[in-house]
């Protein structure tokens, strides 16, 4: 039988490898299967089923054990399945961790023309951990695009999750924001480590930052009680559209100056 690219059509495949991702380990991303695992497949051979995976960008081949896998890559399966499957955004990350919802935010982040970076830690060397006791940040992912600099916390938390809880986890990445900011030389590194080591890093000064929560809640973009914005997955996509437009209604925090690094070693973590 010959493989169709109608919508009918993918939308079955697709429809198919969900059912199957579905019954993996959510702490996995990619996943390996045998081509005899796809029922959609059983009327046509390899070398058939090899050209028509060529057409999705999750899907790959690999060789293992001396014999082909149809391999997954779910964070991308679940980009091009809101637009195939009727299932939406949030049932589909549900068959991430939330290792990997924090990288399907940041995928969402870098189809919208973002550098990013993910789980960023930092140890706060100014006196500002004095007054919170804290020494150690870890920021889930930032994105930078332009002179915007967004901090994410990423949560796997829906509905029932009460809202004093968010709105503390939103004023703790705030509290984030501002340990960045009181450590400028950690803060010049980091976006040097994003964006790459150029003078021409200081022409997007000032530099603004804006933290912000993204949850699986379903709702459009709320605001804690200090302005930080709680965006819902199902939003994400539309809210960095029209960021530009609303970030005068956000809380943020403004960098001014840069310490330009002659070298810069790559790097993750700051100790």
């Amino acid at each position: 039988m010959e493989l169709s690219l109608s919508v009918k059509s993918v939308k079955l495949f697709f429809s198919e490898i969900y059912k199957v991702l579905k019954g993996k380990d959510t702490k996995v991303t990619e996943i390996w299967i045998g081509f005899s695992e796809i029922n959609f497949f059983k009327y046509n051979d390899e070398p058939e089923i090899i050209d028509y995976l060529y057409n999705f960008e999750s899907i790959s081949i690999q060789k293992g054990n001396y014999k082909n896998y149809i391999v997954i890559d779910k964070i991308i399966f679940i980009v091009e399945s809101i637009q195939i499957l009727e299932e939406d955004i949030g049932n589909l990350s549900l068959l991430v961790d939330f290792n990997g919802f924090e990288a399907l935010v940041e995928e969402i982040l870098i189809r919208n023309n973002y550098k990013t970076i993910r789980n960023f830690r930092f140890s706060d060397q100014s006196n500002y951990k004095s007054k919170t006791s804290q020494q150690r940040y870890e920021i889930d992912v930032i994105g930078i695009s332009k002179h915007q600099i967004l901090l994410i916390d990423a949560k796997q938390w829906k509905n029932k999750d009460c809202w004093s809880a968010m709105n503390k986890a939103a004023n703790q990445q705030y509290q984030r924001a501002l340990a960045l900011q009181l450590n400028p030389e950690i803060f010049s590194s980091m976006v040097q480590n994003i964006l790459g080591i150029s003078k021409s890093i200081e022409k997007r000064l000032p530099f603004v930052m804006i933290p912000v929560m993204v949850s699986l809640e379903q709702n459009h973009v709320k605001f804690n009680e200090h302005n930080i914005p709680l965006v819902s997955i199902y939003q994400l996509n539309s809210f960095l559209q029209e960021l530009t437009i609303n970030d005068s209604y956000f809380k943020t925090i403004k960098i001014k100056k840069l310490f330009i690094q002659k070298q810069l070693s790559d790097f993750y973590s700051i100790c």
